[in-house]
């Protein structure tokens, strides 16, 4: 029988195939290695990353409140798990009164306006429901203070938090094309060198149709592949906010509704030990000192299983 050799499809941003072998064959007992001391790699229990997420969180809040100073983060959205971070600051009555948190992006229609506060699926309106609004009235930063992209404000959204001394912690995880918030592999809007790649701050991007897909599973989007429902563009951070920030947590841990299926297996090797490139946004996190979390589900070797289908 002769052999089947083919390239991936043109769509695909990233098509090295020697690299892409090479990252599928990785096993779970070596996906934590790396010859960057820096560029930690845990594997844990798929129940521990979020707890391990809110309790940095937490940590960092009270350690600057307890010593009077700002402190200034740069948020994922939607994540529902902001309520337990708010239950432990009212619990140990902490005041936020100097935490300045930054979605790392926001939804965008085809023109490039930026969602309001008032759409359902938005990133501003999750956070400020599942976070800003659960902290007790009198423990709240004040609400300006919980900062998100608006069409006013994205040209000098970089700037606001380099005025504040930049992001002290970037939580992060990639999507299905490897971006980083929605640093996108394969959109013209973050073309360029890899130097030139690095130096890019916020912008209006257009989203990659493996992005829309993904979100269509989400269930802000009714879990049912709904394409149409997601919006094409979006506002996101650029790399150069990820790089400035003092501490990077990136997680890995994303499956079908809690199932063994999942679109991260692969896109985690790709982004922890293939070739740093724009391509793969977020590979860029192993040229720095980050900490990232790895589920058991997403550390499972890659290989067939015939008695599934979808």
């Amino acid at each position: 029988m002769g052999s089947f050799s083919y390239s991936p499809s043109k769509w695909i941003p990233y098509r090295n195939k020697e690299v892409i072998e090479r990252v599928r064959k990785i096993k779970r007992e070596d996906i934590s290695k790396h010859n960057n001391p820096d560029y930690k790699i845990r594997v844990v229990r798929d129940d521990e990353i979020e707890f391990i997420w809110v309790t940095d969180m937490f940590y960092r809040i009270k350690k600057a409140s307890d010593e009077g100073r700002k402190l200034v983060l740069i948020l994922p959205n939607p994540a529902h798990c902001y309520k337990k971070v708010a239950h432990l600051i009212n619990k140990f009555r902490v005041s936020c009164k100097n935490l300045y948190a930054f979605n790392m992006d926001e939804y965008a229609d085809e023109d490039g306006n930026i969602a309001p506060e008032s759409f359902p699926q938005g990133f501003m309106r999750a956070v400020k429901n599942y976070f800003y609004y659960s902290i007790d009235k009198e423990l709240r930063p004040p609400e300006n203070q919980i900062i998100g992209f608006t069409n006013k404000n994205l040209k000098d959204y970089g700037k606001m938090i380099e005025d504040l001394g930049g992001a002290d912690a970037c939580y992060s995880g990639p999507g299905w094309t490897g971006h980083l918030a929605f640093i996108e592999p394969d959109a013209p809007e973050f073309e360029g060198s890899l130097e030139e790649w690095k130096k890019m701050g916020p912008r209006i991007v257009t989203l990659s149709p493996f992005t829309i897909a993904q979100n269509s599973l989400h269930g802000s989007f009714g879990m049912s592949g709904d394409l149409a429902m997601v919006p094409p563009k979006a506002a996101t951070i650029g790399p150069k906010e990820v790089i400035n920030a003092k501490y990077r947590m990136d997680m890995h841990s994303l499956t079908v509704n809690n199932t063994r299926v999942s679109w991260q297996r692969f896109i985690t090797r790709l982004c922890l030990h293939g070739e740093v490139t724009p391509l793969v946004p977020t590979s860029i996190l192993q040229t720095l000192k980050t900490d990232v979390y790895v589920s058991e589900t997403i550390a499972q070797d890659i290989e067939p299983d015939w008695e599934k289908g979808y």
